[in-house]
């Protein structure tokens, strides 16, 4: 098994110290550049990709909206509490009150959130982001030679 680390030859102490000529030495050997710029090109491909588009695509169209969504209601609660504090003090059930209600609501809404991401990540792009993971290793697979 060959070690595909750039840094595995660096220095460890005094990066780029001579090497007896005058010269610093190289970080990486020659020979493992080659190698690594091929790699590289594999994982640019595939970021080019329409199928890697899509996934990010997908990604995108739902964690925006999220977010933005998520934000201004806890911004609004921010304010709210803030701004209207006897709005907030209104009794609901006894000694529950407005602020105890939507405080316990952020967090009712974190988990919908949390559990809605992992739906949608679920049935929207785990499938394609796989089938990218293993296409990317297969190539580099090829590229390296076969190795492991």
């Amino acid at each position: 098994m060959r070690y595909e680390d750039p840094w595995y030859d660096a220095l460890a102490s005094g990066w780029g110290e001579s090497d007896g000529t005058g010269v610093p030495a190289p970080v990486a050997p020659a020979a493992r550049e080659g190698a690594a710029v091929r790699a590289r090109d594999v994982y640019l491909e595939v970021q080019r990709s329409a199928a890697f588009q899509e996934v990010r695509s997908r990604y995108r169209r739902f964690v925006v909206p999220g977010v933005a969504v998520f934000l201004a209601w806890y911004v609004g609660y921010v304010i709210t509490a803030t701004t209207a504090p006897g709005f907030m003090a209104r009794p609901v059930a006894g000694a529950v009150n407005v602020a105890m209600v939507a405080g316990l609501g952020q967090f009712l809404t974190t988990f919908l959130l949390t559990w809605a991401y992992s739906r949608h990540a679920r049935l929207r792009r785990d499938r394609a982001a796989l089938e990218l993971r293993w296409d990317t290793q297969e190539l580099t697979r090829e590229v390296r030679g076969g190795e492991l």
